[in-house]
Order: C-alpha cells, then structure tokens, then sequence
C-alpha cells in the first residue's frame, strides 16, 4: 500500500495494489476509486482533500492494517 500526499494538488492518492487500472469510477464529487480488471478496488483518490481534512491532520496521518 502506499499513501501520496500532493499539497500542490489538494490530493491524496491510496494505492492499495499495483495491478493496471482498468478503470476509474468518481463514486461522489471529489472522490475517484480505480478499479482492476476484476471490478476491484486498488486505488482511491481523494480530491480537495485541504477542504475535507486540516494539512495538520493529514501529516499524523496513522494506517491500522490487519
């Protein structure tokens, strides 16, 4: 998994895998999934992300995987 912040941008990307995508799909304003040639998701990007978290918030960012 890797996590990209663009400050420049206003963006942050997940990329959850790293098989092609096939597919983009905007599920509501500002946020994309990218999906595989499975329908799965391997990526979601979030746009404007400076409007929907403080950049404070998003430098202590924590992930909790299992």
């Amino acid at each position: 998994m890797r996590v990209r912040f663009d400050q420049e941008a206003d963006a942050l990307y997940v990329r959850l895998d790293e098989s092609p995508v096939v597919e983009s799909e905007e599920i509501r304003p500002g946020v994309v999934l990218d999906l595989d040639q499975r329908g799965e998701i391997i990526g979601i990007e979030m746009l404007r992300i400076g409007q929907r978290l403080p950049t404070a918030e998003l430098k202590r960012m924590e992930f909790h995987l299992e």
